[in-house]
């Protein structure tokens, strides 16, 4: 099958939504360490209740309203149930290991979301998108430390989380093509999470303290900048043209980890960082020099 074509500056505005993106997720798993001890799915609930109040806002002044593009009713139920299920994987491996660590197993979501666009959308990668994928994953690799973590349950989780997550942005692609809005994606999936985690919130609720209620609406805030630029993203190029991108995130992490929690990486996962960083470079790189 021959390959859809992208435009050059719609590739580079891709990668640029991605690479904001990564910036704001990372804020976003920064606020949510640090609101401390609270459930799972009351972080879940309250980050994306922020995001849906937000997109929400700007659906109603683009004066469209809340209106669902015709035909795109069942991939979104589809994105928002894998982004769900994705977002509560990522936020417990981020309660259990090093925040970093955590960010990188999510976003072994670029690797998942080439590979399922294959068989969704039939996007087909090319030599150069598999092996910039490849490195990468290997980078991931190292950072989950198979010797020794491979098979823990919060390293699993991480996984997980990673491959709902590319699932999920698969299915943002599909949305933009048949065309669907941004906002209505974002508040879409965010009022989907909400619905799922309240039932939890209700019987199982934690009362918090001021800055547990700052750092969770911080949270919900940094979200709805990263959902908004990464649908645009995935909207613009294909994954395989962008994704690799999305790994700038753990530089975002591991430098937040270290500046505010004090986190520093050891060496396997600085090499591993380092191997994923050298993947996005090669990439860009080629990018440019086939510009034309």
């Amino acid at each position: 099958m021959k390959k859809e074509m992208t435009k050059p500056n719609s590739t580079v505005r891709g990668m640029l939504c991605i690479l904001l993106a990564a910036f704001f997720f990372s804020l976003m798993s920064l606020f949510v360490r640090l609101s401390g001890d609270v459930p799972v799915m009351q972080k879940a609930f309250f980050r994306n209740l922020v995001a849906a109040a937000l997109a929400a806002g700007i659906l109603l002044r683009s004066g469209e309203g809340f209106r669902v593009h015709p035909g795109c009713l069942p991939t979104l139920l589809k994105r928002s149930a894998f982004g769900t299920v994705g977002l509560i994987a990522n936020f417990w491996a981020i309660g259990h290991i090093g925040m970093a660590d955590a960010n990188m197993l999510n976003k072994l979501a670029p690797f998942f979301a080439i590979l399922m666009s294959i068989f969704l959308l039939k996007e087909l990668p090319g030599v150069v998108d598999i092996l910039s994928v490849a490195v990468a994953f290997a980078g991931a690799v190292l950072v989950v430390r198979p010797s020794a973590g491979m098979a823990s349950l919060p390293a699993l989780v991480g996984v997980a989380g990673g491959y709902f997550a590319g699932l999920a942005y698969t299915y943002v692609r599909k949305l933009g093509k048949l065309g669907e809005r941004s906002g209505m994606i974002v508040f879409f999936f965010s009022a989907f999470s909400c619905l799922v985690c309240l039932p939890f919130l209700l019987f199982d609720y934690h009362p918090m303290t001021a800055r547990q209620w700052m750092y969770l609406l911080l949270a919900g805030c940094a979200a709805a900048g990263g959902q908004l630029s990464v649908t645009a993203a995935y909207r613009l190029a294909p994954a395989r043209e962008i994704s690799v991108y999305d790994y700038s995130q753990v530089i975002y992490a591991a430098l937040l980890g270290i500046v505010v929690l004090g986190e520093w990486p050891d060496t396997l996962s600085v090499v591993g960082y380092a191997v994923i960083i050298s993947a996005a470079v090669g990439r860009f790189l080629f990018n440019r020099k086939h510009a034309g």
